[in-house]
């Protein structure tokens, strides 16, 4: 009797961070973009052009104690 090896290979269903579109990847990688969007960032990169950055309004006399608080100052999320 021959015994056949079978690779198992584990994915996740992913959503691409640029595009939005759904793609599977290999268990653990951090690859954010889908395939396809992959070289389109990159020529992002090599341009110079980056991401704007998140600022929030900073006061002195406040201090956010917890995650609501959070939440509050910054709105819903996860509707990707």
């Amino acid at each position: 009797m021959e015994v056949t090896e079978i690779e198992v290979i584990e994915l996740e269903l992913k959503y691409c961070e640029r595009c939005g579109g759904l793609w599977l990847r290999r268990w653990g990688e951090e690859e954010v973009y889908c395939p396809p969007c992959v070289p389109k960032m990159l020529q992002c990169a090599a341009s110079g052009k980056r991401k704007s950055q998140l600022r929030l309004p900073t006061d002195d006399h406040k201090q956010i104690q917890g995650r609501e608080e959070l939440a509050a100052l910054c709105g819903e999320g996860g509707h990707a």
